[in-house]
């Protein structure tokens, strides 16, 4: 899918939100919304510092939104644009809620090269374990 004037013209504006995200001591992330026709439905900034809150990403708040706000069909027709590509916490969040397309700014590798390494060691992740107890809990939910 090649990105189009429109979809550029709706990338300046979550480019924007970045910038009020970041004139507000937060980090420079926003996203927008928009049906179809490009009627922004909604819109956020990054929120992550000033709501103490290291889950408030733009991208994450617009697809609760959509997921919370809109029907099934209508959150398949909208396209989200957002200054920086989805994080995977977003990224997975953004599926759950059956949004048509992302279109983003700056992809994941161009921030790397932008900003410096959280210096955060990677969380291990030791698994699965007791597979019959957990299996007797969740077979037959998704259906």
């Amino acid at each position: 899918m090649t990105n189009t004037p429109d979809d550029h013209t709706l990338l300046r504006q979550a480019i924007a939100l970045a910038a009020e995200a970041r004139a507000n001591g937060n980090p420079p992330f926003g996203s927008l919304l928009a049906a179809p026709d490009g009627k922004v439905l909604a819109e956020e900034r990054n929120t992550t510092l000033t709501d103490r809150d290291i889950t408030a990403h733009p991208e994450l708040k617009l697809a609760r939104w959509a997921a919370r706000e809109l029907d099934a069909a209508t959150a398949a027709e909208t396209t989200m644009y957002t200054s920086c590509q989805p994080c995977e916490m977003c990224a997975a969040v953004i599926e759950r809620a059956g949004l048509r397309r992302v279109v983003f700014a700056l992809s994941n590798e161009q921030l790397l090269d932008i900003r410096p390494s959280s210096g955060q060691p990677p969380v291990p992740q030791v698994g699965p374990a007791l597979l019959e107890e957990v299996r007797d809990v969740v077979a037959g939910y998704y259906r």
